[in-house]
């Protein structure tokens, strides 16, 4: 069997798109693109220096992150620019294997600590948190465009002050 040990990460933008929309229609249902999520970054490329695919021994694609630019708008109309993490796929009969936490573990790797724009995400707070620092703490007055469970939305901030209390998430059109 092979695993996260014997795989390969490399940059998303190496792997064929159509292969990757393949993969995401395995790891998640097929109404995945009306998925609040999708409504955030909407209009928007992911970057490709935090986004990256995992290949198992055989060099298959079983695994992807991808990152997005996105904003919270604050009631005063300032835009607060920060990464979206999220879509974390793996192909169903590779899940549970570890190929997410090291997609995961190799995107945080890529974030500039001298300058760090703050990562948002929806997800398990006990698992994102514990491996990665992802808290849902500061985000009880953020909204988003379509439903959510509010304890899934999740931040990691090297300095919280600097996350406004209150906004609306969505793409970063700069």
């Amino acid at each position: 069997m092979t695993s996260p040990d014997t795989a390969t990460i490399i940059p998303l933008d190496n792997v064929d798109p159509a292969l990757v929309e393949t993969l995401l229609d395995s790891a998640f249902e097929p109404g995945r693109h009306k998925r609040t999520a999708y409504k955030v970054r909407e209009g928007t490329d992911w970057l490709p220096g935090l986004s990256f695919a995992a290949l198992d021994g055989d060099e298959m694609l079983v695994g992807s992150i991808q990152c997005w630019p996105v904003a919270l708008n604050d009631p005063g109309g300032r835009a607060h620019p920060m990464i979206m993490v999220g879509p974390v796929a793996v192909l169903p009969e590779h899940q549970g294997q570890g190929y997410g936490k090291a997609l995961m573990s190799a995107c945080m790797a890529g974030i500039d600590d001298r300058a760090p724009l703050p990562q948002v995400m929806i997800g398990d707070p006990e698992y994102y948190g514990r491996f990665w620092g992802f808290t849902n703490e500061y985000t009880g007055a953020w909204t988003l465009p379509g439903p959510f469970e509010r304890r899934r939305l999740l931040v990691r901030a090297a300095n919280p002050v600097v996350l406004p209390p209150a906004g609306a998430l969505g793409p970063w059109l700069r």
